[in-house]
């Protein structure tokens, strides 16, 4: 009889993890309230082939078209179904004169898609890691569309921008995009760099068909610079303006990261110490910004 409970209850303990592991859309935590001031931002779906895609949109006063910033957000593990306007960057660029697109990418917040977590092992970083990414590169490209047809932007001032997995998908847009006029790659994939000659590859291949002025940064102490380097370099040699901005090292003050504490300068802690030079940048290609 003791074999036999302790089997029904291993069995009732599975039942919930397999109807969790067959859900493709878990419960969606709220998003966290934005502070006083904060840009109001509108909650907006699109559609990319069978999938139906979140977005956050943020926009100036005025009616318009502006100039339009997509913003790529990192990986986000065990909070991927965590909705996240990233207002850190929407308080940077509205007050600048400009929209701002936060796409949710596949598996991300309320967009219908498997998690990357669901689709990727923990330490998969081989062609089925990249082929994902360049999935949800396809994801933020139909994101431009319909901004271009449906939002009040202008279609010849759209930059996007990326930090981390949002620095890969970036990239990968980018050179498959003719609807851009800049980018901005921040730690583009330095975690995983290393680990992955595929996604080496991706990357160096993708860079090769940017044209556009593309803005790459870093900080000395990341797990590496060299794809921020290797990015820019190759877009570069390829015809694209690009400029290149190494940071000295950065640590988060109260969680660093003890393999790569440079990766947290494009996070919102590290956000004083980079956005004069990303909004210079943008200023000088998709500007000007409201004065």
């Amino acid at each position: 009889m003791f074999r036999i409970s302790l089997c029904v209850l291993a069995a009732l303990l599975l039942v919930p993890r397999a109807s969790r592991a067959q859900s493709s859309i878990p419960p969606v935590q709220q998003a966290p309230p934005p502070r006083p001031g904060d840009p109001p931002y509108e909650t907006l779906f699109y559609r990319n082939g069978d999938l139906n895609l979140e977005a956050y949109f943020f926009k100036p006063e005025g009616a318009g078209p502006f100039p339009l910033v997509v913003y790529n957000h990192g990986s986000r593990n065990n909070q991927e179904r965590l909705e996240w306007p990233v207002l850190f960057i929407a308080r940077i660029m509205v007050p600048a004169g400009y929209a701002v697109l936060v796409p949710e990418r596949r598996g991300y917040g309320k967009s219908e898609g498997r998690t990357f977590t669901e689709d990727i092992g923990p330490t998969e970083r081989g062609q089925r890691f990249v082929e994902r990414l360049i999935a949800e590169a396809g994801d933020v490209n139909a994101a431009v569309d319909f901004a271009k047809a449906k939002l009040p932007v202008d279609p010849k001032r759209i930059a996007m921008m990326g930090y981390s997995f949002g620095g890969i998908v970036t990239t990968i847009a980018a050179g498959d995009s003719q609807s851009l006029a800049a980018t901005v790659i921040q730690a583009p994939g330095a975690l995983n760099w290393g680990k992955s000659p595929e996604l080496r590859a991706a990357l160096t291949q993708s860079a090769k068909k940017i044209r556009v002025p593309s803005w790459c940064g870093a900080a000395e102490n990341d797990a590496t610079t060299e794809s921020a380097r290797v990015i820019c370099a190759t877009a570069k040699a390829a015809g694209a303006q690009t400029d290149l901005k190494i940071y000295p090292p950065f640590e988060h003050p109260t969680n660093p990261n003890p393999n790569a504490p440079g990766h947290a300068l494009f996070s919102p802690i590290g956000v004083d110490l980079w956005k004069a030079d990303v909004l210079a940048f943008l200023a000088g290609h998709i500007g000007p910004p409201r004065r």
